[in-house]
């Protein structure tokens, strides 16, 4: 049974990865056919340069406003647990603790919160740095697949602060955060290419 769990994993991963190689090389290739006036080249940035970084500045405040729901929702668990008659409330729930202790419902409500928007710090830097660093050479694609980012983390943290964990998965948006992480990837590492080539080569 774990066998057929790992072959499945590694089929999904497989398979994930030929798409997004896949819609990376179709992307670039026709911004660099049908809009090269409107994109830049080596060391000549275009002005939509800004779109990536508008994407990325959009989603950093949006994960800043989203802080302060966990906040709420730690404030929020910590009354329940104490109406629920719960042992060492403060202890278990209140700061330092990053996550509440216990297996309570109250816990783990707090704890989808919490972890829904913790995720989000783990992929935010790659998603920067490399958006940023593929803009340079394909500022629409790059805008798109960030976007696409965005969109999928918007709602798959959404469906896990339901208090269900496998409901982060439930909006089928949810799984195309990650294909916006791997073609930022491959976008980035094109870009850096084609600064040291001196030309696009897609």
């Amino acid at each position: 049974q774990n066998r057929l769990k790992l072959k499945f994993h590694l089929t999904m991963s497989l398979s994930m990865i030929l798409q997004c190689t896949g819609l990376t090389v179709t992307g670039t290739f026709l911004e660099t056919k049908f809009a090269s006036k409107d994109t830049s080249s080596a060391g000549n940035l275009s002005p939509l340069f800004a779109l990536t970084p508008a994407v990325l500045i959009a989603t950093g405040f949006w994960m800043t406003s989203y802080g302060f729901t966990v906040g709420a929702a730690r404030k929020k668990a910590i009354e329940q647990a104490k109406e629920d008659g719960e042992k060492d409330v403060s202890e278990r729930y209140d700061f330092p603790n990053l996550y509440a202790q216990g297996t309570s419902k109250n816990a783990k409500d707090f704890n989808c919160v919490q972890r829904s928007h913790q995720h989000m710090l783990e992929t935010y830097t790659q998603v920067v740095l490399t958006g940023v660093m593929g803009a340079v050479s394909y500022p629409i694609s790059t805008a798109a697949s960030s976007l696409l980012y965005f969109a999928g983390r918007y709602v798959w943290a959404k469906g896990y602060a339901t208090g269900e964990p496998k409901d982060r998965y439930q909006n089928p948006l949810a799984k195309y955060m990650w294909y916006g992480l791997l073609i930022n990837h491959m976008l980035g590492m094109i870009s850096c290419v084609t600064f040291v080539v001196g030309k696009k080569l897609i």
